[in-house]
């Protein structure tokens, strides 16, 4: 019989602990890469990750690791719902809110405006459900977001996991306010503040962006909108405009076609500046 030594037991010992997290480091890697699915049946919808469960009224689906966009999954009663690719959009229906978050058509301004693309690194401040700060990481950019209140950063961090952008997305819990002063020059090549302090933070665009850098300043409330143009301007900021999002839905029936006679769709004033 061969005799192991003590030395030899524990470098046998060193290697499988090293093999056992290298398994767990790449199941959690498999894991971060479930970016998960659309279960669809008529007005139903229901977002779940590659390999989860997800009870609903017409019975529980098990959904397969390897699922596809096309496939059709039952339901252990025999119904069927159609899976489809996660979209940009879906993030606002889906994603766990802790106040109202960024529209859709307010979000696709702020990218458009600032050509948020592959690459670019973000500065976001008032994170809340997060759907901003995640679409503009489906967009291609790094983003370094912070959320005042603990329990919401909680949230936005679980539903990055559920939008499929954790890695692309920092969720710091605190105030800009507090940590402006720390970050790096000219390290951000956007910044988007959602903020009622946003003016304060506007002046410090010249130091934290990069030449021809955007900022872009989403409020509900005028008076904190002037607040922050003045001190864009102030500041040195180039091209400084404010136009309010305003959307009215279309109605089509036998009489004719107008604008729906609901309220006007107003969401809030959108205010983009750049560094030069």
């Amino acid at each position: 019989m061969t005799r192991v030594s003590d030395r030899d037991s524990d470098v046998d010992d060193d290697a499988a602990g090293e093999a056992e997290s290298d398994a767990e480091a790449a199941e959690a890697d498999a894991e971060s890469d479930r970016v998960p699915v659309l279960l669809v049946r008529e007005d139903r919808t229901y977002l779940v990750e590659p390999g989860g469960e997800q009870g609903t009224d017409l019975g529980v689906l098990e959904v397969p690791e390897d699922v596809q966009p096309g496939d059709t999954i039952e339901t252990h009663l025999g119904d069927e719902f159609r899976v489809r690719r996660l979209r940009g959009p879906d993030l606002f229906h889906h994603f766990e809110r802790t106040g109202a978050p960024m529209v859709p058509r307010d979000i696709g301004l702020i990218i458009g405006e600032t050509g948020i693309a592959q690459g670019d690194r973000v500065l976001d401040t008032g994170t809340g459900t997060g759907v901003l700060s995640a679409s503009m990481a489906r967009a291609g950019a790094s983003v370094v977001t912070y959320e005042r209140d603990p329990e919401f950063a909680d949230v936005a961090r679980e539903n990055m996991k559920l939008g499929g952008v954790a890695e692309a997305v920092d969720v710091r819990t605190g105030d800009l306010t507090e940590d402006v002063e720390e970050l790096e020059a000219s390290s951000f090549d956007v910044m988007t503040l959602d903020t009622g302090d946003a003016a304060s933070l506007v002046g410090h665009a010249p130091d934290l962006l990069v030449e021809g850098g955007f900022v872009a300043v989403y409020s509900p409330f005028i008076e904190s909108t002037r607040e922050v143009v003045e001190t864009a301007r102030e500041a040195g900021l180039a091209n400084v405009r404010t136009r309010e999002t305003i959307q009215r839905e279309m109605q089509f029936d036998d009489r004719g076609s107008r604008p729906s006679t609901a309220p006007v769709g107003h969401t809030g004033y959108l205010t983009i500046a750049r560094n030069v």
